[in-house]
């Protein structure tokens, strides 16, 4: 199950809408109503998003012999050495191999001169609640936010970093 981290490529968009679906039906099943992950998935990953992704920068695959099996997209740091865990999805089947690990790592590896990781979770995605905890992240505030008229329970997490 050991995958390969590179960045985005063109050839790699229909997979990584694949695994955006599969990863939000899995991960939000119960927590949001399936019309609304699919409003939005259809949305936020169209190929004009997925191509602003591609020209931006910013978002690691994982590749193993099943292919594209997951993807993490991180922003640029701003002046204040800040960014943000935008998303980071793992087919259901593979998540628990160390896939998210290394699709962070890599991610963060090319944020020059990081000082804070920003991330926000829904408060009852256990397993991406465990994974961030798990790194280090640190809940500083709870909101809610409503998502397509949907409220959902929001916390923001923080992992500090030292300066390199």
């Amino acid at each position: 199950m050991d995958a390969v981290i590179r960045p985005l490529e063109q050839s790699d968009i229909r997979a990584v809408q694949h695994v955006a679906q599969e990863s939000w039906h899995h991960t939000y099943e119960g927590i949001i109503p399936r019309y609304i992950q699919d409003t939005f998935l259809t949305e936020a990953y169209s190929d004009l998003n997925m191509q602003r992704r591609l020209d931006r920068g910013g978002v690691w695959v994982a590749e193993n012999q099943d292919g594209i099996v997951g993807f993490a997209n991180l922003t640029p740091v701003n002046d204040d050495g800040e960014a943000e865990l935008v998303a980071i999805y793992i087919l259901p089947h593979h998540i628990g191999f160390g896939i998210g690990t290394k699709l962070l790592q890599s991610g963060v590896s090319q944020l020059k001169g990081l000082q804070r990781l920003y991330v926000e979770v829904e408060k009852e995605n256990e397993v991406g609640l465990k994974f961030y905890e798990a790194k280090g992240f640190n809940v500083v505030k709870e909101y809610d936010d409503v998502f397509a008229g949907h409220t959902l329970k929001t916390l923001q997490m923080v992992k500090e970093y030292e300066e390199v």
